[in-house]
């Protein structure tokens, strides 16, 4: 097959994440291990007559959904990556997944809390021995599920890959130096870990409170520790909607790559960048857009060219407009 003429200046716009397949794999056994204890603590509840049990099962299942949301998304973004409709391909598709799991996260946080604060107002019985069992088992779910998802939990920000920034000489700057850092993750996996850690806080708040109350006598101490485990959960998913939600909407990821852009393009001849705008197309995966004025104007594979150093910079736009007029330095 002959190579057509203009095929050299194509390209295509793939932005996966480089673990993108391993973590699609690890979801996926995760949302297994999910609905295996899902569906058995339905049965052995509704065989046993344990609300314990169905309560717990049903809770699972929120879990089961959002998790399946983060796997959908996974294959979703495999499947349609070369597909010519999405203008800058599908990485940011985890993102979105990340932000509706992180609204059912919120969700889930919110009826814990809301029946823990029933429940401290009007108190129930509880049986302790089933009660125990099942979030000792579940723990024991949410902890296999953790390691499958590992430590890793999303495309880290390595400090060799990318510009040297100053030190943070403000807690304001250190905060954004931190959210640079966040930019870089899989917020589809991350989102999929938090609901792991999630359920894996409620299942130690509720050993450790019905512990006390079998054998202290400290039933009050439930409902508290489910109103706590509720503000714990309901901080981890407002933090990822903000995180997911910058991404939806193109801010700017890491001011890191902003000042590395213009150390490169900007020079004493004159060139001066008049428009920058970059923003993230998929996790490790950013684009620009620059405008640049100059007396002598050149290719924009020039420009291109100068940027190559600047790490995972994947797509690149430069418009050059010739400036007659003597620029400030």
């Amino acid at each position: 097959m002959h190579e057509h003429p203009l095929d050299r200046w194509r390209h295509e716009h793939v932005y996966l994440g480089a673990s993108h397949a391993r973590n699609e794999r690890r979801v996926r056994w995760v949302v297994g291990l999910t609905l295996a204890m899902m569906v058995g603590e339905i049965v052995a509840g509704s065989v046993f007559g344990s609300m314990a049990l169905l309560a717990d099962g049903w809770h699972m299942a929120t879990h089961a959904g959002a998790l399946s949301i983060s796997a959908a998304a996974y294959a979703f973004a495999r499947r349609r990556a070369h597909d010519p409709r999405y203008a800058f391909g599908t990485g940011k598709v985890g993102d979105l997944a990340g932000f509706a799991s992180a609204v059912l996260l919120a969700g889930v946080a919110c009826l814990i809390g809301y029946e823990g604060v029933v429940r401290l107002l009007s108190p129930a019985a509880i049986r302790f021995d089933e009660a125990i069992w099942v979030a000792v088992l579940g723990l024991a779910v949410n902890l296999a599920s953790a390691l499958l998802l590992g430590d890793d939990h999303g495309d880290h920000d390595h400090e060799h890959e990318h510009p040297a920034a100053p030190a943070p000489a403000s807690r304001e700057a250190e905060a954004r130096a931190q959210a640079a850092r966040r930019s870089h993750h899989d917020h589809n996996l991350r989102s999929a870990y938090l609901h792991v850690l999630a359920d894996a806080l409620t299942s130690v708040f509720a050993i450790v409170a019905l512990c006390a109350g079998k054998y202290l006598g400290w039933g009050f101490l439930d409902p508290i520790c489910g109103v706590v485990g509720a503000a714990v959960i309901l901080r981890w998913s407002i933090g990822l909607l903000r995180e997911t939600a910058a991404v939806l909407l193109d801010a700017d990821p890491d001011p890191r790559i902003g000042v590395a852009i213009r150390d490169r393009l900007e020079s004493a001849d004159g060139d001066r960048i008049v428009d920058l705008h970059v923003w993230r197309v998929g996790p490790g995966h950013f684009a620009a857009i620059v405008s640049l004025v100059t007396h002598e104007p050149r290719d924009p594979e020039h420009y291109k060219r100068q940027l190559a150093g600047v790490e995972r910079l994947a797509h690149v736009t430069v418009e050059v407009q010739r400036c007659p007029e003597s620029l400030p330095t």
